[in-house]
């Protein structure tokens, strides 16, 4: 099932993947793989495919316990308060296990048991080559279970072990429910990695930070962060409530505003985002600028101690060091075919409601006045105004407001 999806997930990996073609049961699936264990002496551990909790200390756990038994066969446990699902592992008056059985095939009284198989297992390579060829299907789904292996164990004179796991890592994921059941598991355990490592979190309960998401010591998370894919926050820096950051990189002692969302983008040490910003893929944000409330960028690079503090779009732009852009803004990027680039000198200052229609460039130092359209570029240390002359009609508004109230009557 999903075999595709399943080879791309291990690409890379020194493993080799072997397809179930036809799906006989669970031995069955082990069977295939045969030929690279028949021979050998040492342990081979068996695991299912929807235990995405379990951890490699438990693993190695049930594998020192079986060679230091020794057994035949030794799997792993675990007791549910509700163990419907899950096969029971049987035991004789004596304590030894001495079957598992599957919940369909269970009787009344099997199926009242607590101890539940928790589907990892470890054998010798031999034993289990042989075992797997004397499993029959004589069940009611017509499948060649691995649970039968118990039985072939015990029938030869064999000794096998059971070894109680932490109930959360054999947890197997068969429903939606079980499904975010793991999800949150997992995230706690993310967030109790990061906690030790010196990470500040108001309201842990609520941070959602993907695996390989690094963060710095003495960051600090206020409640609903969520940090997915490979992003980086540095050291002290500080994401505010309800702050999104994806695959983007956070230099040290950055500050972002709550309710803001960062995708692919950088920010250098000390900028400042937020609250309400939006960073889109190919955002740069220099050290100590500042990207204030309702500022949307776009593949546009903002340099050392800029701001845009309102309302503001900046697209396909590279704005210069020192650089005052007012509140609304407007990068005019797109002309329905092509995007096109804004350059913005250093030092300059833009006022409020200003478009910059693109290409064009504007020097360092230059002042652009609010209300402008600039169309052409600007040169340095240059003013640009580009409005409609002002005309104030005497009386006009006092005559148009008359004229309505003739009208009523």
């Amino acid at each position: 099932h999903q075999a595709p999806e399943v080879k791309a997930a291990l690409q890379g990996l020194p493993c080799r993947m072997i397809v179930q073609r036809t799906q006989l049961g669970t031995a069955h699936a082990v069977l295939q793989a045969r030929r690279w264990f028949a021979g050998l002496r040492s342990p081979v551990v068996i695991l299912n495919g929807d235990l995405p909790l379990i951890t490699a200390e438990t693993i190695r756990r049930l594998m020192d316990a079986h060679r230091s038994q020794p057994a035949t066969l030794s799997l792993a446990s675990l007791r549910l308060a509700d163990p419907t699902g899950y096969g029971r592992i049987v035991r004789s008056a004596g304590g030894r296990v001495t079957a598992i059985v599957e919940e369909t095939e269970a009787t009344p009284a099997e199926r009242g048991l607590s101890e539940v198989n928790g589907g990892l297992y470890v054998a010798e390579g031999r034993w289990l080559a042989g075992a797997l060829r004397k499993i029959r299907p004589d069940n009611a789904k017509r499948e060649y279970y691995l649970t039968d292996l118990v039985k072939i164990a015990v029938g030869g004179g064999g000794v096998v072990q059971a070894v109680e796991a932490p109930p959360e890592e054999l947890l197997g994921v068969n429903s939606r429910a079980d499904l975010a059941r793991a999800e949150s598991l997992v995230r706690r355990r993310i967030v109790a990695r990061h906690l030790a490592a010196g990470v500040t979190m108001r309201h842990p309960e609520t941070a959602f930070i993907d695996d390989e998401v690094v963060i710095g010591q003495d960051a600090v998370l206020y409640p609903m962060v969520q940090l997915e894919g490979r992003t980086v926050v540095g050291a002290g820096s500080i994401l505010h409530a309800g702050v999104r950051v994806r695959d983007s990189r956070l230099g040290a002692c950055v500050t972002v505003l709550d309710s803001s969302v960062i995708d692919q983008s950088e920010l250098a040490d000390g900028a400042t985002v937020g609250p309400f910003a939006r960073l889109r893929p190919g955002a740069r944000i220099g050290p100590g600028a500042k990207i204030g409330n309702f500022v949307e960028v776009k593949r546009s690079t903002i340099g050392a101690g800029s701001k845009a503090n309102h309302l503001t779009y900046l697209g396909d732009a590279v704005i210069g060091r020192n650089v005052n852009v007012g509140a609304g803004t407007i990068t005019c990027n797109y002309d329905g075919r092509e995007k096109h680039r804004t350059v913005i000198g250093d030092g300059v200052f833009v006022g409020s409601d200003v478009q910059f229609v693109a290409p064009v460039r504007v020097g360092r130092e230059a002042v652009i006045a609010a209300g402008a359209t600039i169309t052409r570029d600007v040169p340095a240390g240059a003013l640009a105004i580009s409005r409609t002359p002002q005309a104030n009609k005497p009386g006009w508004a006092k005559k148009k407001f008359a004229s309505k109230k003739r009208k009523k009557k």
